[in-house]
């Protein structure tokens, strides 16, 4: 019963926190006299893409970025960070009110949890002003290759996977871990490193059910997302051209990536989170090879 109250509190805060922010975005594109339909097909269906992809784990910032460059859709890419936190923020909150209902998860679990990625990533410029986001892009390519190889032994070594299948939460030391771990990658997403695959390797090599890594990448992600929209609606680092396309594309997006996901094998899921903590790597050492960022951007995923 308590457990269930959490959640529907959980649910509550994530609703009214996505109306205030179609309010934001409302305000805002009447402040400044923008037309919400303005090339909204063309954004429907940026949106539709990379929130879908977003919804199983592959994360969204490092496809539209490719789309926004393939069509050239900023005048300033100077706007890059502001138009992908703000436009996939909403489509986000979508996800995680669907996979708080959807997906079987133990509050002592989801809460501390979430709130260790928002700790780390309120204090995450501070801690990572200084670091050399190449070599950081490096070691967390090698890691996840490593973690991806040993759960690729632990799925041949246990066709069935079906032990995790009951497991829904973590305990004991394994939360105290898992506490330090999303820590760290709140703190790793203000240099543009993203969650979403180093939790669902994280659950899965530690026996619990990986769906069990949505709810909670979901939570870590709508928060620091909405924060940082916030901000950048606020300084006007926003192409508000397509704008409304993406939202409704994404929420679109996600909605049809859910299903998908939920209804998934979970033995193929896992095979899934082994190839795409392998792709994931590889983007990052390819990535780390090239020249030190001018500029930090805080992404998602």
């Amino acid at each position: 019963m308590t457990e269930q109250l959490v959640l529907r509190a959980l649910q509550a805060i994530l609703i009214i926190a996505l109306i205030g922010m179609v309010i934001l975005y409302t305000v805002s594109m009447r402040r400044n006299k923008i037309n919400p339909l303005r090339k909204f097909v063309p954004g429907f269906l940026i949106g539709f893409i990379t929130d879908f992809g977003d919804t199983l784990g592959i994360g969204s910032f490092a496809t539209t970025t490719a789309l926004f460059k393939g069509t050239k859709w900023l005048d300033d890419d100077r706007k890059l960070p502001g138009t992908m936190n703000a436009a996939h923020a909403i489509p986000v909150f979508v996800e995680a009110l669907f996979f708080l209902s959807a997906v079987k998860i133990e509050v002592t679990t989801l809460v501390p949890m979430t709130l260790a990625a928002i700790t780390g990533a309120a204090f995450g410029t501070r801690i990572t002003a200084n670091w050399p986001v190449r070599k950081m892009q490096r070691g967390l390519s090698i890691g996840l290759g490593l973690a991806a190889i040993a759960m690729l032994i632990k799925l041949l070594a246990n066709p069935g996977h079906a032990d995790s299948m009951a497991v829904h939460g973590l305990h004991g030391w394994l939360l105290v871990l898992g506490l330090v771990v999303n820590f760290t990658l709140g703190v790793l997403m203000t240099i543009g490193l993203g969650n979403y695959t180093p939790e669902l390797i994280f659950f899965s090599l530690v026996g619990v059910n990986p769906l069990v890594a949505f709810p909670v990448m979901m939570m870590d992600a709508a928060m620091i997302m909405m924060t940082s929209a916030i901000g950048f609606v606020r300084t006007g680092r926003i192409e508000w051209r397509g704008f409304t396309g993406i939202i409704v594309g994404g929420v679109l997006g996600v909605i049809v990536a859910a299903t998908v996901v939920t209804g998934i094998n979970i033995t193929v899921l896992s095979y899934f989170i082994v190839a795409l903590a392998a792709y994931t790597a590889f983007n990052l050492y390819r990535d780390s090879r090239k020249p030190e960022p001018a500029d930090i951007i805080n992404t998602d995923n």
